[in-house]
């Protein structure tokens, strides 16, 4: 098999900090030996997390074996989503903005038409659904827990606790119609199609104002993984706040 070089758009920063929580990790539990030092682990988990790259190819550019690309990765995902923020943690630096951006994507997954639990009619694909708070800037500040693709947007987002959240905090929050009902913490536009000209000027400001949350969604597709899962939906959750856990990395 040919093996060339290649790139990922990622700082170094991001590979120290993800190369010194393994070096924790391995630590901890008295790792001996490994196939890879901790930088090289930690390079293979971010070519599978950031470009999609298959074990396959891992295997073969790094010069291991599959299982071992598998449980190297998985150890990473692993220590990475133990970092992740709860709600009520994420709340804490949410508390200080103006007001949040609710929104909710669909992360498409391999998956046969029988499984009607992940198909999302809005979308027409299967997937998982994923919340999304962001800034005012469309900064992404928290992701849910993955849930099937066939639930609502209002329905994951009270689950989540997120509504809740919101409402004693006291903060605002601007959301499409999908959250319509949600609540006095949650701004939705005007639904219909004969609005008078002050709802129409409304719904223009609250859409100017939501798109801002679709930068959120750009930053999370921008891991290649996240564009079509094909693992188990059990480890979708962990690798959704690996992702997250690595946007924050400190410098």
């Amino acid at each position: 098999m040919l093996v060339y070089p290649s790139s990922i758009d990622l700082s170094t920063r991001t590979l120290r900090f993800l190369a010194g929580q393994l070096t924790a990790r391995r630590r901890d539990i008295g790792t001996r030996w490994r196939r890879l030092p901790v930088a090289r682990q930690a390079l293979l988990a971010l070519a599978h997390l950031r470009c999609g790259d298959t074990y396959a190819r891992l295997a073969a550019g790094f010069g291991i074996g599959l299982a071992t690309v598998y449980r190297y990765i998985c150890e990473a995902i692993e220590v990475l989503a133990a970092l992740a923020p709860t709600l009520a943690e994420a709340m804490r630096t949410i508390r200080t903005k103006a007001f949040v951006i609710l929104d909710g994507t669909l992360l498409p997954i391999d998956r046969i038409a029988a499984d009607t639990p992940y198909y999302s009619g809005k979308h027409k694909r299967h997937g998982m659904n994923v919340q999304v708070l962001t800034d005012p800037f469309g900064r992404l500040l928290w992701a849910s827990p993955a849930l099937p693709g066939s639930t609502h947007d209002l329905t994951a987002a009270r689950q989540h606790g997120i509504i809740d959240a919101l409402a004693a905090a006291g903060l605002k929050c601007w959301a499409g119609n999908a959250y319509q009902g949600a609540g006095r913490p949650v701004r939705v536009p005007f639904r219909g199609r004969h609005l008078k000209q002050w709802k129409r000027r409304h719904n223009t400001t609250h859409a100017r104002i939501r798109c801002l949350g679709e930068q959120a969604m750009a930053t999370l597709k921008g891991w290649c993984l996240l564009r079509k899962l094909r693992c188990s939906t059990n480890r979708i959750t962990a690798i959704v706040q690996a992702v997250l856990v690595l946007h924050h990395a400190p410098a």
